[in-house]
């Protein structure tokens, strides 16, 4: 049963302003240890990527807390969602310390999807209901 549905666009222009003004400093804020190693790392390749994997995780991250109703109130906070990949690069919801604890106590599994173009990423959620256990990732996945 669906327990919540998300979606948002984010304009990849205001992430690349955001990172202008404020640096590393914004980054670190809206994204996990994992994901952070991830932007430095493709943002020391290609500046750009880096932007558009920020602009991405933003999308997802914004997605995933409209579906699960509680937008950016706790336990729901930026660097506590994971957005990961399986090998196959299916996007996956990875959480951690008392979002992760809130989610499973609930019984509920989460489907994402990303995308982006030039100048805009776009991410859907969908929250289900399970009545028993997660199926949320349990550890880092790899990143895109």
């Amino acid at each position: 049963m669906i327990y919540g549905i998300g979606t948002d666009i984010c304009d990849v222009r205001r992430i690349r302003a955001s990172l202008a003004r404020h640096g590393e400093r914004f980054a670190a804020k809206i994204l996990s240890e994992a994901e952070f190693a991830t932007w430095s790392a493709r943002s020391a390749r290609w500046p750009e990527r880096g932007v558009r994997y920020l602009a991405t995780r933003f999308s997802a991250k914004e997605a995933f807390s409209k579906a699960i109703g509680l937008g950016m109130r706790q336990p729901m906070s930026w660097r506590l969602c994971e957005i990961g990949k399986l090998a196959s690069g299916k996007p996956v919801v990875v959480l951690h310390g008392a979002l992760k604890e809130w989610f499973e106590s609930r019984g509920l599994t989460a489907l994402v999807s990303v995308t982006d173009e030039t100048d805009y990423a776009a991410s859907f959620c969908v929250v289900e209901t399970t009545g028993s256990g997660s199926s949320v990732h349990q550890s880092s996945a790899a990143n895109f």
